[in-house]
């Protein structure tokens, strides 16, 4: 009888190591934002797979971009901005939610800038804002959520997205255009701004929270089927990611890695980002995320208007279809309010 027991702790013990040592494989689309160091360090510090997560990360030039693959479930997760594709998805019934914040713009906390060739500066070319007419102006992707800071930045000065000439590129590409002149305006997020200002070819001439001061510039998205299919996961990932964030936020000073944990977040973007020079991260301007993943709805629904007054609207859509909160609300209860770190 004693060496049965044994014998059926030791299958028992077998069993839970083994259950594991195998964790649940996600996909996440990301866009290698500066405010992704999020993510590379928890992935890093172990945190998803302390709840059981096996995470591979998918870089994508853009957040409408995944959109596709999050509506087929090719993708669990996407960090990204939303955009008009994203609430045209949900409008014709392709299942996919706002779950939590990712980043949003407040006063010093800026993720966008606006930067314009310095050639144009010096010669007067450009002033203010109403002399961006018929530049040719540079963002990420048609119908993103910058689109909709740009269209506040236009319309303080008398324009529309009409009076522009738009073209669309992934940051690296932006920051060769402006030095072979083939740009005279863009508004990229940081690595972008970083990027393109170390061509000495720019003037950074405005800030997102300029116009837009309580922004809601980035999201969590979660797939129907990976909401559906693996709530566990889905409120272990969540879980993980409000460990990161507040990583992040102990971190930050006025928009910059200089906290109390600022340098291990700068050998993480060595690591994972596009430069391994610890120097052009600290001077890097980084967005606000919100520690405890509370997102700022009222700037969503804002968007979401403007989208629609821009015509890139395909039905009826209301924002309470493409939002659930009850992912980061069950995190929370358990994860308790953020407290920030002390040295």
């Amino acid at each position: 009888m004693f060496l049965k027991a044994i014998s059926l702790s030791i299958i028992v013990l077998f069993a839970g190591h083994a259950q594991a040592a195998e964790p649940v494989k996600l996909k996440m689309g990301i866009v290698g934002a500066a405010a992704d160091v999020v993510f590379w360090a928890a992935k890093e510090r172990g945190y998803f797979r302390r709840e059981g997560i096996d995470l591979e990360f998918v870089k994508f030039d853009s957040g409408p971009r995944m959109m596709a693959p999050m509506g087929t479930g090719e993708l669990d997760i996407a960090a990204a901005g939303h955009s008009a594709g994203f609430f045209n998805a949900v409008a014709r019934g392709i299942g996919m939610k706002i779950v939590a914040d990712k980043t949003q713009t407040l006063p010093g906390f800026g993720t966008q800038s606006l930067l314009v060739r310095r050639d144009h500066v010096e010669s007067g070319r450009y002033k203010t804002l109403a002399d961006l007419k018929g530049m040719r102006f540079a963002s990420p992707a048609p119908g993103a959520s910058a689109m909709t800071v740009l269209t506040k930045m236009l319309a303080k000065g008398g324009l529309t997205m009409k009076d522009i000439d738009p073209v669309f590129m992934g940051l690296p590409q932006m920051a060769t255009a402006f030095s072979n002149k083939a740009l005279d305006a863009a508004l990229p997020n940081e690595p972008g701004v970083s990027l393109a200002m170390r061509t000495g070819v720019v003037e950074r001439v405005l800030e997102d929270y300029d116009v837009y001061p309580e922004h809601q510039i980035a999201v969590i998205f979660y797939s129907s089927q990976f909401m559906r299919d693996n709530k566990e996961a889905a409120f272990g990932f969540l879980r993980a990611y409000l460990r990161g964030v507040r990583d992040y936020n102990d971190a930050l000073v006025n928009g910059r890695l200089a906290g109390v944990k600022g340098d291990a977040l700068i050998e993480v973007l060595t690591r994972n980002g596009p430069s391994n020079d610890p120097a052009f991260y600290r001077s890097s301007a980084f967005g606000f995320c919100h520690p405890d993943g509370k997102l700022h709805l009222p700037s969503l629904e804002e968007d979401l208007k403007i989208f629609t007054d821009e015509g890139l609207i395909e039905g009826n859509v209301a924002l309470a279809q493409a939002v659930d909160t009850s992912f980061i609300e069950a995190a929370l209860k358990q994860a308790g309010p953020y407290k920030p770190a002390t040295r």
